[in-house]
């Protein structure tokens, strides 16, 4: 499948995939979809990557497929947040423990995944449900 760059040149890195065709800008772009995350702090977690996917995911394939894995992460990092909230109502605030879990995932996978977009290599977080395709 070629979707506008040669991914027959896509080298094997340390456990990841890297794109040798991808232009500085896409991979500060992508960085910055994976930063959106950092977004929760002021109450939009998946606005900003949201936007920034829609306005860039045509342009570049490597763009697309950080967007849609940064979107798969965050919108599974709100259920699982949901999720510790209700088992902490429950059972009576002894799950609200697991908030700080949900929590430490969103921030260690957010800057693993920006770092591995800055340097040109694709990057799937754990624990993510895949809703985009």
């Amino acid at each position: 499948m070629n979707t506008g760059k040669v991914y027959d040149e896509v080298l094997h890195g340390k456990d990841r995939l890297v794109d040798s065709q991808a232009e500085e800008w896409e991979r500060t772009f992508s960085m910055f979809m994976h930063l959106g995350l950092l977004g929760v702090h002021f109450g939009v977690p998946i606005v900003p990557t949201l936007i920034m996917w829609l306005v860039k995911r045509e342009k570049s394939p490597y763009i697309d497929d950080h967007g849609r894995e940064a979107l798969n992460f965050q919108i599974s990092l709100l259920i699982y947040f949901v999720g510790t909230l209700v088992a902490g109502f429950v059972t009576c605030g002894v799950g609200f423990v697991l908030v700080a879990g949900v929590y430490a995932l969103g921030i260690v996978g957010m800057i693993l995944a920006a770092v591995a977009a800055n340097k040109g290599q694709y990057y799937r977080y754990p624990m993510t449900i895949r809703f985009l395709s």
